[in-house]
């Protein structure tokens, strides 16, 4: 009996020895089979998550941010304790106990899923597993995927500590609204840094894992917050908090966000506009999308928020004069049903959803509204965000034509802003707005430093976000003669010189190219000077010809407003297009005294661990260190920038366009208490309008045109239009930027000028005359000596009119008397009609 029984557990001992044997065989296979090819656990230790990248300005405040996931690193070590208890009462209880797994919960969760019937299939993956899934391993729910996550989970547990762990998995996990990571969370459900959360707010982060896309704190309020009470139950049964605590937290209400009841921490930050859209263009192209979305870049941007928004305002504010004038209404194109009009509720419901921009702020925010009710003299609105209903008067539409009934119907979303008293901001009345059809750009920069201090690129960016100052391809017209008359003058020719106004014909070879001044009249031989303020067609084309359209080429290139241009002549009058980005930047090198000067949006940037990897400004600080620096004496700033220009000729140049500004094409629409040079441009058929102009700080230059070009009308120009866009953003730049006069270069002198023949005159004679700067050693040519026609014969018969003068006394150029009598005793000389453009395109008008 004895031996019976010694036998049957001898022989049931090695059953179990033989079952232990190959089932450690099988374990050890199965480990061998899928751990060979496991994904490296080093790459772990070097973490570098994908993080967001931020923009400030220069003063510091953060204007904009850009990133796939919201995530901000935070070290473990700054993370507060209780957050971190937070989640391991929710997630992982025994994290600092076990190597990795649990086989304990794991055997729990298998049990509770056979007894369920597969009905309560819960996780009992560790932190350490989780870490694993999220970084190297896919979410498949698959065996193979579990035993491959449980062999990784024990090797990482083998070379990192459990703190690191940790701070992976804070800052990696996902946690809804796009956030990921701690840090990022508590930003986008709670506006708050880490160190600010509440318990209640911390247990609510901790119970995110689980459902982080269905535990929505609205659409599943009450689910989520029976797991964040559950979680600050279990941080009380861990003894992290007390159960007093915990059933305070647990009675408070879940305040967050999405449910209104806290500010969102981007509506702290500017709307995005053209300015930050445009840095993220151009560092994109430059390091790369994955680097600057995922890079964690901190972006000093050169903007100046302040004078940011002064520019948006005055080309808006120049767009929509223009728009009201031509007495038309578009409105915005969308019309609620009579379903969500039904109610209050229903249409700010519709309001809300309506896809409008909402960043506009011309003379105060503008508003969504809806036409509740519209007789001819009263329209009725209800208002996206104003809990009054609004009422629109027939007054305030007296720039279109018929009554409010005309113009409105019931359920017409349209735009309408606020009027206020200038003396105390009180409300007085709405007004009813619509966004301009015509577009412009704007943009003004530092013509020393090259940092872009301003840049609208529309009326509105969430109206449409294409950057019209960088993007769009316009032709600049005459506002690109400035760079006709600095090759002449960097050629031998002289402000004395004198350029003959007066009809010409270019065979094209496709057929007869007769350009015309936009006034239709002709000066006959005027100094150089005449020829650029009052922007004379005939004079350019002279004198483009003269200097060779080779050269002048080469120097619209070497200042960079093109990279090839075509040697055509209609060329010399801005025919070809370009970018009002390459424009200013180009005038920054005439008000700078002839240096290159780079543009930039961006003064630096930093990696995710604070190293400078770009600094636009490279020049060198000589004598910054140097204790011997007298008191009161500046350091040498050691610069190495190119020289596109002579500097007497930058001077002759800037001169001439001061005369532009003072008597020329842009008389009367700037004023701004220091020295401004400046030149318009008004392309054929007033398609395109432009200013360009600049102090000794800054250059600013705006343009105005339909994206689909079409002609703006015949009073339209550049001097109309778009100088004030510049006086009105000059007016506020000028006193945080200042200016004064334009440095005089040395190895010059000055000789008096009659400033409409040329002629010397003696030092202090009256009359109109100018003061011109002519280069030493130089034996200038004056008067009808200095004369070129550029290879063009002068017409006979020609009308010469002298400035300020009328026809009487005025004689031909043949000397024929104007004022004779014909052989019919019938009256003057008849001259031709106009003459057209022909078949070839000419930029430049005036």
């Amino acid at each position: 009996m004895t031996r019976a029984i010694l036998s049957f557990f001898g022989g049931l001992f090695s059953f179990l020895l033989l079952g232990l044997f190959f089932g450690a065989l099988t374990l050890g296979g199965v480990i061998w089979a899928y751990s060979h090819d496991l994904p490296s656990t080093d790459q772990l230790a070097n973490y570098s998550p994908p993080m967001i990248s931020r923009v400030y300005s220069g003063e510091g405040q953060m204007i904009d941010e850009f990133a796939r996931e919201r995530r901000l690193f935070t070290p473990i070590a700054d993370i507060p304790p209780l957050l971190r208890e937070a989640f391991i009462s929710a997630e992982d209880r025994f994290f600092y106990e076990h190597s990795g797994f649990n086989p304990l919960a794991m055997l729990a969760a298998a049990r509770d899923a056979v007894v369920s019937r597969g009905r309560n299939m819960r996780g009992a993956s560790t932190i350490t597993q989780q870490v694993m899934k999220n970084f190297l391993l896919s979410s498949d729910r698959t065996i193979e995927r579990k035993i491959r996550e449980i062999i990784l989970a024990w090797r990482v547990e083998q070379t990192l500590s459990k703190d690191q762990i940790l701070e992976l998995y804070l800052n990696e996990i996902f946690l809804g609204q796009n956030s990921f990571g701690v840090a990022a969370a508590a930003q986008t459900y709670f506006n708050k840094t880490l160190e600010d959360l509440s318990i209640e707010e911390m247990a609510f982060l901790a119970s995110l894992p689980q459902a982080p896309s269905e535990y929505h704190p609205v659409r599943a309020h009450d689910r989520v917050l029976a797991r964040r009470n559950w979680v600050l139950g279990q941080m009380a049964a861990n003894g992290y908090i007390t159960q007093a605590e915990a059933e305070a937290a647990q009675a408070r209400p879940l305040l967050t966000v999405q449910g209104g009841d806290i500010a969102a921490f981007r509506q702290n930050l500017p709307p995005r506009d053209y300015f930050t859209d445009e840095i993220r263009r151009q560092l994109s192209s430059q390091f790369g999308e994955e680097e600057f979305f995922t890079g964690g870049l901190t972006i000093r941007a050169t903007v100046s928020p302040e004078l940011q928004v002064t520019a948006a305002h005055a080309l808006q504010r120049a767009l929509e004069e223009y728009d009201r004038a031509q007495g038309e209404w578009r409105g915005t194109g969308i019309r609620l049903g009579a379903d969500d009009l039904v109610d209050e509720a229903h249409w700010r419901e519709a309001l809300a959803r309506a896809d409008l921009p909402r960043d506009i702020t011309l003379d105060n925010p503008w508003h969504p509204a809806v036409v509740l009710d519209v007789t001819p003299d009263v329209a009725h609105v209800g208002i996206d965000g104003v809990e009054d209903i609004g009422q629109i008067d027939r007054s305030d539409i007296n720039w279109l034509p018929g009554s409010l009934a005309d113009t409105l119907s019931v359920g017409d979303v349209v735009f309408v802003r606020a009027v206020t008293s200038d003396r105390d901001g009180s409300f007085q009345r709405w007004s009813l707005r619509q966004v301009p059809e015509v577009e412009g750009a704007f943009m003004a920069m530092d013509v020393n430093t090259g940092r872009v201090i301003a840049m609208q690129g529309g009326f509105s960016y969430q109206s449409s976000s294409f950057n019209r100052a960088t993007q769009a391809m316009r032709q600049p017209g005459s506002s690109f003669k400035p760079f006709v008359y600095a090759a002449a003058l960097d050629s031998g020719f002289t402000p004395a010189t004198i350029i003959i106004d007066a009809p010409i014909e270019i065979d094209t070879g496709e057929g007869i190219w007769r350009p015309n001044n936009a006034s239709g009249d002709y000066l006959g031989p005027a100094p150089m000077r005449l020829g650029i303020e009052q922007s004379r067609n005939l004079m350019t084309i002279r004198l483009a010809q003269e200097v060779g359209m080779d050269v002048v080429a080469g120097y619209a290139e070497r200042f960079g407003v093109y990279d090839r241009l075509q040697p055509f002549l209609a060329n010399a009058l801005g025919a070809q297009e370009t970018t009002l980005f390459r424009v200013v930047a180009a005038y920054a090198m005439f008000a700078n005294g002839g240096e290159r000067v780079e543009p930039t949006l961006v003064d630096r940037v930093q990696d995710r661990w604070g190293r400078t990897i770009y600094r636009h400004d490279q020049r060198r600080c000589v004598e910054c260190a140097d204790p011997n620096l007298p008191p009161g004496q500046a350091p040498w700033i050691a610069s190495d920038r190119q020289r596109v220009m002579d500097p007497i000729t930058a001077y002759q140049l800037t001169s001439m366009m001061q005369g532009v500004v003072q008597r020329g094409t842009a008389a009367g629409a700037i004023n701004l208490g220091v020295p401004v040079a400046g030149k318009t441009g008004t392309t054929n058929d007033a398609r395109d309008v432009w200013f360009v102009g600049y102090t000794s700080t800054m250059v600013a230059g705006c343009y105005i045109g339909f994206d689909r070009p079409r002609t703006l009308g015949r009073r339209a120009s550049g001097g109309r239009m778009c100088a004030p866009v510049f006086q009105e953003f000059m007016s506020q730049a000028v006193r945080e930027f200042g200016g004064g006069r334009f440095a005089v270069p040395p190895g010059g002198h000055f000789i008096t000028i009659d400033r409409h023949t040329g002629e010397r005159v003696p030092d202090g004679s009256g009359g109109d005359v100018v003061a011109e700067y002519f280069r030493d050693g130089e034996e200038p040519v004056f008067g009808i000596g200095a004369l070129i026609d550029g290879g063009f014969a002068m017409g006979q018969s020609l009308p010469v009119f002298a400035p300020g003068s009328d026809a009487s006394g005025l004689v031909t150029h043949d000397g024929q008397d104007l004022n004779a009598q014909d052989e019919t005793g019938a009256g003057t000389i008849q001259v031709p009609a106009q003459a057209s453009f022909g078949t070839l395109s000419a930029g430049g008008l005036y």
